[in-house]
């Protein structure tokens, strides 16, 4: 099952005159058909996995998928038309087989037999594409593609192979989709963020003077994965950014009397990535570290009353660049105080909480909120946190406490 409201969908594609979209980005067929693209994506091409989305909500899904990847599919049939094709990774089943020649037979049996292409038959997946359109009578139709991950020279192909689609870029359509989390999704961020934040904890207990960044992060991925099998699920992947001292380019430094830590981490909960930050100091912070940790606190917290519905995006970086200018940090300008976070293929989701963004907050949204600072010399201070917004207002996803925390 993917996650597309459908019915959502239908209006934002009705509203921008397309009968439909066809998804190419591995994170958006997923999205789509609930199925991984398959290993055949790895290269950053076009068409080894697409998603036709028509604009009708009752219509059902399309979808062109490798061989390989199809396994995942068999449960599917009935809600997506899917249609196969070869890649090199070369398979067969075999029941009670006890010979070569019985493999062989399996092989006949199948119609498995034959050569494979190098990789993945491009202009044969985009054939298969075709055959979807023309039986669903949109061989002419208006059609949305997800150009902010086709390459150009795959775009020139597809429209070469498919010429008679009018091909609209339906970037920010998906972008608007995914803004909307379901509970599904939510569930996930919120695993996701829990799991980071009991790598903190793990970090908290296991520093000790002299500790480095490696066994910081080597800690802090030891209290993630722990929590994670506690709550009886896995991580599908993990990162962090993590420094100390005043020196940010020092990846050898070791923690010292009065060295700030900047753990800024995630944990990926079925693609799922979390985004939060905490900010401790090993014994006594400086008077001036401690003053920019006040000015970052209150810079967050008017940031939190803003982040509610009836807002834009663009208004709640104005309030917090406004209470950092008035704590006298007038050259201090961020591009953005936070995001969306989802399923994106780097942490950072579309859209940003950025000067002018005209974007209004809704219901749904799950929003990371950051004030950060970084100058070499002091060291990096950062607050972010994960939140869910509600009807009320934001709902934070986060339980650790927002003060610098001095260890040791």
């Amino acid at each position: 099952m993917g996650d597309m409201d459908r019915a959502r969908a239908e209006a934002l594609l009705g509203a921008a005159g397309l009968d439909g979209m066809v998804l190419f980005r591995p994170e958006a067929f997923r999205y789509a058909t609930g199925l991984a693209a398959g290993v055949a994506t790895m290269w950053g091409r076009a068409g080894s996995a697409m998603a036709l989305v028509p604009v009708d909500a009752t219509a059902r899904l399309a979808a062109v998928i490798s061989d390989h990847a199809a396994a995942g599919a068999r449960d599917l049939g009935e809600t997506i038309d899917f249609r196969t094709h070869r890649i090199w990774i070369d398979g067969v089943t075999v029941k009670g087989a006890g010979t070569i020649a019985d493999i062989d037979a399996a092989y006949r049996a199948s119609g498995n037999t034959g050569p494979r292409p190098e990789t993945f038959d491009q202009q044969a997946c985009f054939r298969l594409l075709a055959d979807l359109l023309s039986e669903r009578g949109l061989s002419d139709a208006v059609l949305g593609i997800d150009l902010d991950f086709v390459p150009a020279a795959d775009f020139a192909r597809l429209k070469a192979a498919i010429p008679g689609v009018d091909w609209r870029d339906a970037s920010e359509i998906v972008g608007r989709l995914r803004l909307i989390k379901n509970d599904r999704e939510i569930e996930r961020l919120r695993r996701a963020s829990h799991c980071a934040e009991a790598g903190l904890e793990e970090l908290v207990r296991t520093a000790r003077a002299g500790s480095s960044i490696a066994e910081l992060s080597a800690a802090w991925l030891i209290g993630a994965r722990a929590a994670a099998a506690h709550n009886g699920h896995g991580l599908s992947g993990h990162w962090d950014y993590i420094s100390i001292g005043p020196d940010l380019k020092n990846g050898g430094a070791t923690l010292g009397e009065g060295d700030l830590i900047k753990a800024d981490v995630g944990t990926l909960v079925d693609g799922y990535s979390s985004d939060g930050a905490r900010t401790f100091v090993w014994g006594t912070a400086s008077p001036l570290a401690a003053q920019i940790y006040e000015a970052l606190l209150e810079t967050f917290l008017a940031g939190v009353e803003v982040l509610r519905p009836g807002k834009t995006f663009g208004q709640v970086h104005e309030t917090m660049l406004g209470v950092m200018r008035r704590h006298g940090f007038h050259g201090y300008y961020r591009g953005h105080f936070g995001h969306s976070v989802g399923a994106a293929a780097g942490i950072e989701e579309w859209p940003f909480l950025s000067h002018g963004n005209a974007i209004g907050i809704e219901p749904g949204m799950v929003l990371a909120l950051e004030a950060p600072f970084y100058a070499d010399g002091i060291g990096a201070l950062m607050i972010e946190e994960q939140f869910l917004i509600t009807a009320e207002g934001p709902q934070t996803m986060n339980r650790l406490p927002r003060e610098l925390l001095s260890l040791g």
